[in-house]
């Protein structure tokens, strides 16, 4: 049963499982990890992106991530989430996967999409993935879930300080998320809760921004690493800095420590390398996903280097 949604506030008597752009619903459907009745959300006014008279922007939830990569508004001062938006799935996927479904997605881990394996996120009691293959696990272990949280449009959020309109409250990104300790759930929204805006701050004038994902193919993969960068530069030197990284978390990160290096020093190669090596400290990779300390260290490192030359 199929429910469509036309108010919002009408979520509150609703029952089901909470559909936009249906990207990801429909392929947990097929596979038979998800059943039962959907709320679909597609016709509600949460759409358009918009500079707000103290220069935030405001982009609906059901805003395309086509329509996010490809505004002039977005390109111009967000660069770092325009890139993101622009280098992940594929044309196909970008044109009909939503800004809020891209952040509010389930883990792709092989142990939760496939029916008869055990998963903290199907309601079992252990991590199947932990004791079995992991090779792309996490390598910052918070117990529980060993997979990475796939959404790449959180690490350019997060790299900007933005926040969260639901219809219940206004949280920063990171809240959506948490520390990565509550195993059983892909983000902290309440049930029958919609993310309706994002906000991000006022645009910063000749920002330099990159974002990079490792893969092991050319292109429609799910990223080994990713990472996104913006780096405000005056007289040669880093005065503000935000780095968000997927894949090597079960939740987004931002990498505070690396910007702690950056900021307030020169902005040239030998500041980029030395923040690098900071990228990885305080990792606990599982024996299976220890390569991609590496990993992480070196696509933080191009990233910011392609930011740099921008």
């Amino acid at each position: 049963m199929i429910t469509v949604l036309k108010n919002a506030a009408d979520i509150k008597d609703a029952n089901g499982e909470i559909r936009a752009g249906g990207t990801d619903l429909h392929d947990r459907y097929r596979l038979g990890v998800s059943e039962g009745p959907i709320i679909d959300i597609h016709k509600l006014n949460f759409g358009g992106i918009e500079t707000l008279k103290n220069g935030s922007l405001k982009i609906g939830a059901n805003v395309t991530i086509d329509e996010v990569g490809q505004s002039p508004v977005v390109q111009t001062g967000y660069g770092a989430l325009a890139k993101a938006a622009n280098g992940l799935a594929t044309p196909q996927i970008r044109w009909a996967a939503s800004l809020g479904g891209s952040l509010l997605q389930k883990t792709r881990c092989a142990y939760f999409r496939h029916p008869d394996l055990q998963c903290t996120k199907k309601g079992d009691a252990a991590c199947g993935g932990r004791e079995g293959i992991h090779a792309n696990g996490v390598i910052f272990d918070n117990g529980g879930c060993a997979h990475p949280h796939p959404s790449t449009l959180a690490t350019a959020l997060l790299a900007y300080d933005a926040t969260l309109v639901t219809t219940d409250r206004e949280i920063p990104v990171a809240d959506l998320y948490g520390d990565g300790s509550i195993h059983d759930r892909d983000h902290l929204l309440n049930t029958n809760e919609i993310l309706t805006h994002v906000i991000l701050p006022p645009a910063v004038d000749g920002e330099k921004t990159a974002y990079f994902r490792s893969i092991s193919r050319f292109e429609a993969e799910w990223p080994i690493v990713e990472c996104s960068v913006r780096l405000v530069i005056v007289n040669d030197h880093i005065t503000a800095a935000g780095i968000g990284v997927g894949g090597v978390a079960n939740v987004p990160i931002r990498l505070e420590a690396v910007e702690t290096v950056l900021i307030g020093q020169k902005a040239n190669p030998e500041t980029l390398q030395k923040s690098a090596q900071v990228a990885s400290e305080g990792a606990m990779p599982l024996p299976q996903s220890a390569w991609k300390v590496d990993v992480m260290e070196n696509t933080l490192l191009h990233t910011l280097e392609l930011a740099l030359a921008e």
